[in-house]
């Protein structure tokens, strides 16, 4: 059988995650401990380049780089990725030695080429010198069929075939709340956007049922190499494209998406959020207990290590260590 027509396959979907290496983890290597940077700041071009500094990056080095943003609309951070946040990325990329830079999304309920013109990424995209890939027009052959065993997915579920396949996923998410039904949109709500625009339909008629999980589910077809979170500017109520704005001043990096989701929600119940954020503890959250089930990444605060580099920083990460470990 040849390679494509095996990832097509919906009952093998879930075998060719650990063939490809990607997504899957065991239990054991998720139960280390896991680096998350932060950054105290308000400063994007200073704040991406200081968090990735801090922390021992998988080189992209001879690689092709696919970066997946939040370009759900295009509705000022954190209704979507900053083009600062967007620019400094690549230029990091680039500096690092990546052979070649692709954007990668599918926006929605808007059209995913009017949400990219009108955040001007094409322009963007001339001025640096990175492709866009457009997975709203993707034909059959690219996306990758997963039906992996206890998914809450009807059929399963199809993933662009360019994030299953990425030499070098680099996952830049917001750091908001999510009024539609997800509670908060961070690194592990980020991977909706990888999925066929086909699928919406049933994953919001799942909101008062399984919505959160199925958004965990997502990830068994991919991990990202780097996550980098724009906390910046922070959605305490509503969201995803508009909510209740307040200043985070924060730049959030790691490589574990269970870990960096909980500094999130950390940070989230510090600024003060809904009743959403603020009752449940952060690992009770239902896209955290499904991914922890899946062995995605860390399973308790405990697995958690702030990172810092400064001592505005330190101060930050003490107090939510404290959120992380009570709230």
């Amino acid at each position: 059988m040849k390679r494509r027509d095996f990832l097509r396959q919906s009952a093998a979907g879930a075998a060719a995650i650990s063939v490809l290496g990607r997504g899957f983890i065991s239990r054991a290597q998720a139960q280390s401990k896991a680096k998350v940077v932060l950054v105290k700041t308000e400063d994007r071009i200073k704040g991406i380049p200081a968090a990735l500094k801090l922390m021992a990056v998988e080189s992209p080095k001879g690689k092709k780089v696919l970066i997946k943003p939040n370009f759900n609309t295009a509705d000022p951070t954190p209704g979507s990725t900053h083009n600062d946040t967007l620019r400094q990325l690549v230029l990091e990329m680039k500096a690092r030695g990546a052979a070649q830079i692709t954007i990668g999304e599918r926006s929605g309920p808007p059209q995913t080429k009017s949400v990219m013109e009108a955040k001007g990424i094409p322009a963007l995209a001339q001025e640096l010198g990175f492709g866009i890939i457009n997975f709203e027009e993707l034909g059959a052959d690219g996306w990758v069929h997963f039906n992996p065993p206890g998914n809450h997915w009807q059929n399963g579920f199809d993933v662009a075939r360019p994030v299953v396949e990425a030499e070098y996923l680099l996952w830049t998410c917001c750091l908001k709340t999510h009024g539609s039904g997800g509670i908060h949109s961070m690194s592990i709500k980020l991977a909706v956007g990888t999925t066929n625009k086909n699928l919406m339909r049933e994953l919001h008629g799942a909101r008062q049922t399984h919505m959160r999980r199925m958004i965990a589910e997502v990830h068994q077809a991919f991990k990202p190499h780097l996550i980098v979170m724009d906390g910046v500017d922070v959605f305490v109520d509503g969201g995803p494209s508009q909510g209740k704005l307040v200043k985070g001043g924060v730049i959030i990096a790691g490589t574990d998406r269970i870990a960096i989701d909980a500094v999130g929600l950390a940070v989230l119940k510090n600024l003060g959020s809904n009743d959403a954020i603020m009752v449940p503890k952060i690992f009770e959250q239902e896209q955290i207990q499904r991914a922890v089930e899946l062995g995605l990444g860390v399973s308790s605060p405990n697995d958690i290590e702030i990172v810092t580099g400064d001592p505005a920083s330190r101060a930050y990460a003490d107090t939510l260590k404290e959120i992380l470990a009570t709230a």
